[in-house]
C-alpha cells in the first residue's frame, strides 16, 4: 500500500488545516488511481477524523502557496460559504517573463473554459464569467517582473490568463506551460503567499503568510 507523503502544515485544530502547498502537487484527487496523490489524501492520512469531501478552494497544480481545509462538514461548508461570498482576502507573488509597464492597476477580462482544448481558459467578452485582478509592480529582476495579484474573483486559471493576455499585462508567468513562451522550463513561477478568513467555530480572523520559494 501506498503511504502518501507529507505535507506542511501551518495551522491545524479539531476544524480546519490550512497547509503550505507544494508546486507539482494536485489540491484534490483526479481523474484514475494515479491522479489521487493530492492536498485532500495527505491531509485525510495525518488527520483520520477529516471527511470526505475537505477542500473549500483550490489551487492549480502548478502553483504553491495556502491551502485551507474544513475538517468536518459544517467547517467545510462555512468556509466555503466565506469564499463563495468574497468574505476571505487573498494574494498571490508571482515572476513575469518580461517587464510591464505601470505600477498598479486592476484587469476586467471574462474567462471562459475553451471547450475544444481543455483545460484552456479564454477570453471571452460575450460569454466568459466575469473576472477581476487586481495587481501591483514590486521590482524587476534581470529582465523579469516581481508582482502581486490581488484577485476579486476566482476563476480557474484566472491569473495565469490576466498576465499572459494581451488585454491584461501581456506578459506571461514564468515557467507557465500552457499560457507561457516555454523558454523557461521548470516550476511555475506563482506562489499563494497570503490568506486570511474567518476561523468557522471561533469567529477569529485568521491570517498566514508564506514566502515564495522564488
Amino acid at each position: 500500500m501506498h503511504v502518501p507523503e507529507g505535507l506542511d502544515v501551518l495551522y491545524s485544530d479539531n476544524k480546519i488545516v490550512v497547509v503550505n502547498k507544494p508546486s507539482g502537487l494536485l489540491s484534490v484527487p483526479g481523474k484514475g488511481p494515479d491522479k489521487m496523490d493530492c492536498v485532500v489524501t495527505r491531509v485525510q492520512a495525518m488527520f483520520p477524523e477529516c471527511r470526505k469531501h475537505p477542500a473549500v478552494h483550490r489551487l492549480d497544480m502548478d502553483t504553491s502557496g495556502i491551502l485551507v481545509l474544513g475538517l468536518t462538514a459544517r467547517a467545510q461548508r462555512e468556509l466555503s460559504i466565506q469564499f463563495q461570498d468574497r468574505l476571505t482576502s487573498k494574494r498571490y507573488v508571482a515572476l513575469l517573463e518580461g517587464l510591464i509597464e505601470g505600477e498598479m492597476g486592476v484587469i476586467d477580462l471574462p474567462l471562459r473554459t475553451d471547450v475544444d482544448n481543455r483545460p484552456y481558459q479564454i477570453v471571452d467578452h460575450e460569454h466568459g464569467r466575469r473576472a477581476i485582478t487586481i495587481w501591483k509592480k514590486l521590482g524587476e529582476e534581470n529582465g523579469w517582473t516581481r508582482v502581486n495579484f490581488t484577485p476579486i474573483t476566482g476563476r480557474s486559471h484566472q491569473l495565469r490568463v490576466h498576465s499572459s493576455h494581451p488585454d491584461g499585462l501581456g506578459v506571461p508567468i514564468v515557467g507557465d506551460r500552457l499560457y507561457g513562451t516555454g523558454k523557461y522550463p521548470g516550476r511555475l513561477h506563482l506562489h499563494a503567499e497570503y490568506l486570511r478568513f474567518t476561523h468557522p467555530k471561533t469567529g477569529e480572523v485568521m491570517e498566514f503568510h508564506t514566502e515564495a520559494p522564488f
